[in-house]
């Protein structure tokens, strides 16, 4: 693990999470068209995976695209379509070398057909994999996957397979798309922008949050090696008080 000197290995998130924002006005900022941002983030996830994976962080969810991105112009929905598959048609090989489990989160009925084929085989390709498991929220809306949880479950209750008195915590959680996922212990989001956006809203309830105004095509491994160094100054009590040392 080459992690550096000042970040602690027992104190290294567990599971990270990222908001990738920031791409368009990146470009934007650069007199590039809006793509070329996308394009560019691209690079910077593979670069982010690879620092993840090398610093000891054994789980990455980035909010690739959002229920309300379809709201976006067509040719920029139509080119990150694209972008995802050709994303994972050439980087698969070397993803799997390297020990990556891919997984996917999000109504992926809607994407394209040829996107839903790359999108399943790179999961079964990669199902046994233990290095890091990345995740990818693709038509993904937090709000859209709890009313899908609740929905299911009323289902039960409605057919008399389950008690509605038993329906708590525990039992909502394996109806999430992250079911047998540990919650993120960490969650970075770019440009500047200090909202949650509807990316797990369930899921990041005790989750310490980072916010800088870099965009996400300049995060690099020492934006990473910042947020991280703030994390482990973080005291996380989740919402207990430490008992006060003996004298």
């Amino acid at each position: 693990m080459n992690l550096p000197l000042d970040l602690e290995p027992q104190r290294i998130p567990q599971h990270l999470a990222i908001i990738m924002d920031g791409n368009g006005r990146w470009a934007t900022n650069q007199g590039l068209p809006r793509i070329a941002g996308h394009r560019q983030g691209a690079k910077t996830l593979k670069e982010i995976l690879r620092c993840c994976k090398d610093w000891g962080i054994k789980a990455l969810t980035v909010y690739a695209f959002s229920t309300e991105n379809w709201q976006r112009p067509l040719q920029e929905v139509n080119f990150l379509m694209r972008l995802f598959e050709r994303f994972l048609r050439r980087e698969l090989a070397e993803m799997y070398q390297e020990g990556v489990k891919l997984s996917f989160i999000g109504d992926l009925s809607a994407l394209p057909p040829s996107l839903q084929t790359e999108i399943e085989h790179s999961t079964v390709k990669t199902a046994n994999n233990q290095a890091i498991h990345f995740t990818l929220a693709i038509n993904y809306g937090s709000r859209n996957e709890i009313t899908r949880a609740c929905h299911q479950i009323a289902a039960l209750v409605e057919q008399g397979k389950l008690n509605a008195a038993a329906v708590n915590e525990q039992l909502v959680e394996q109806y999430l798309y992250t079911v047998n996922t540990s919650p993120p212990d960490l969650l970075i989001r770019t440009s500047g922008e200090m909202r949650l956006s509807n990316f797990l809203l369930w899921q990041l309830a005790y989750t310490e949050m980072y916010f800088t105004d870099i965009f996400w095509p300049d995060f690099d491994r020492e934006e990473l090696y910042k947020a991280l160094l703030s994390y482990q100054q973080r005291d996380r009590r989740f919402g207990k008080v430490k008992p006060l040392l003996s004298a």
